[in-house]
């Protein structure tokens, strides 16, 4: 949905954003955002390396439950 925006949506956008919040609220809103943005990027690669490193485990498990379904 956001890449149908456009460059003329986006300065729109922008301009609504400079008339509801004025001015000198724009700089902080922006700064929260970032933060936001920060915060989200590291929680996600967080669980994604813990994904990774719970991978080798699980294909051990499976493994030895393989074995132990077969015997």
């Amino acid at each position: 949905m956001i890449s149908n925006i456009g460059i003329p949506g986006l300065i729109l956008v922008l301009v609504i954003a400079l008339i509801i919040f004025g001015p000198s609220k724009l700089p902080e809103i922006g700064r929260a955002f970032g933060r936001t943005l920060t915060e989200f990027k590291s929680a996600t690669k967080g669980l994604v390396s813990e994904e990774e490193e719970k991978k080798p485990e699980l294909k051990t498990i499976a493994k030895n439950e393989d074995k132990s379904a077969v015997s």
